[in-house]
């Protein structure tokens, strides 16, 4: 096992195009790290400049204490999982899986023992003799990770391994790769699109756009604590909501006016917004953070009233798909009861739950009192930080 360190590291493509931007991350000694972020993001090509597949165009990638910027692929001591598995289609699972220790020239006893020792721990003992065509796609995957974890690598590296799966198989192949790691511990980039295979797997969530990042820290953090409002809207479903608006003083009150909504801050939120009096913001609700409320009466306080679309039933809990203010899109998601489409119901804010940020789409979250900075926020970025 080792650390994986990337300094300044930036990859250029032909006409100045900058995939990766003079990124800077470490990766600790056995830690599970996912690389995500939505399509072109330049997560994929940061994982093939470690496997070394892709040519690094600045900056420096060090594997434990070895620079490997000019090492080819096959001694890097780097184990690859693809997206497609890459499995030789003539070969037994057993062949596939010994294939590569083959190559490099081990003992037939040694492969024999590191094949049968890492299909145990896969459950796929059984199919050792089958070849590719004959299994599923979740054994395809097993054999894959099986293939990789024969080599006994110092770093593991995932490119969207689960995206071939359907939902079921993805959510039973994710806890099965998670307790993997647990019992291996091997240092481990995984790189992925579907923020909540992000926020399940990963010790540290490393959250991409435009070739930079946004944001690397635990996921909970990632969640809680965004450190923009890109991170913000990209974690988390359904998706947060964003008001765009102005903070004014009521009487010693926060307020926040814009896009015919009103409402009163409330809690630490209010001490966040203190500074900003008379400027202009942007407020991020998180769907979960919003709650039916059917008391009676004229409410000046957290709540926001919007007319229903759509329910969407999901058994203990329902989405409501509505408009709020001047025909704003709006989503809650509340505990399951009987609503219809068409009429017009209050949604009561959580005062947790409530984000600001700088208008923008990366626009930097405005702290709490005494919340501390947010995690690697991308500093190239003017509106980025606070």
């Amino acid at each position: 096992m080792a650390t994986v360190t990337l300094e300044s590291v930036s990859k250029v493509y032909d006409g100045n195009v900058r995939a990766v931007d003079r990124i800077n991350v470490e990766i600790g000694d056995g830690e599970f790290v996912v690389l995500v972020g939505p399509s072109g993001c330049g997560k994929s090509t940061t994982l093939r400049m470690i496997a070394g597949l892709e040519e690094i165009s600045e900056g420096e990638i060090r594997i434990g204490d070895r620079v490997v910027n000019d090492v080819p692929p096959r001694d890097r001591d780097i184990a690859m999982v693809f997206q497609n598995y890459a499995l030789y289609p003539h070969m037994t699972v057993y062949k596939n899986m010994g294939f590569g220790l083959k190559l490099r020239k081990f003992k037939k006893s040694e492969i024999d023992r590191r094949v049968k020792d890492a299909a145990a721990s896969l459950g796929i003992t059984h199919l050792l003799e089958r070849k590719p065509k004959a299994l599923s796609g979740g054994q395809r995957q097993r054999v894959a990770v099986g293939r990789a974890i024969v080599r006994d690598p110092e770093c593991f590296l995932f490119d969207e391994p689960l995206s071939n799966l359907d939902a079921k198989l993805r959510v039973e192949t994710r806890a099965e790769l998670k307790t993997l790691h647990q019992r291996l511990q091997t240092t481990t980039v995984y790189v992925t699109h579907d923020q909540e295979e992000a926020m399940t797997l990963g010790d540290r969530v490393v959250v991409m756009s435009e070739g930079l990042i946004q944001q690397a820290a635990g996921p909970l953090e990632v969640y809680g604590r965004p450190a923009n409002r890109f991170v913000a809207a990209f974690v988390g479903m359904p998706p947060m909501n964003f008001l765009e608006g102005r903070l004014i003083d009521d009487a010693g009150r926060r307020v926040f006016e814009g896009q015919g909504l009103r409402f009163v801050l409330d809690g630490p939120v209010a001490e966040a917004a203190a500074p900003r009096v008379g400027q202009d913001v942007t407020i991020g609700l998180r769907p979960e953070t919003l709650e039916l409320d059917s008391t009676a009466g004229e409410h000046d306080a957290m709540t926001v009233q919007m007319s229903v679309d759509v329910v969407e039933p999901l058994g203990s809990q329902m989405d409501i798909h509505g408009h709020a203010g001047e025909g704003i899109k709006f989503v809650a998601r509340c505990t399951a009861q009987r609503l219809e489409p068409g009429v017009d119901v209050r949604l009561r804010v959580k005062p947790d739950g409530v984000h600001l940020f700088e208008p923008g789409e990366y626009g930097a979250r405005l702290r709490v009192p005494g919340e501390p900075e947010p995690t690697s926020a991308a500093p190239q970025m003017a509106s980025v930080g606070v």
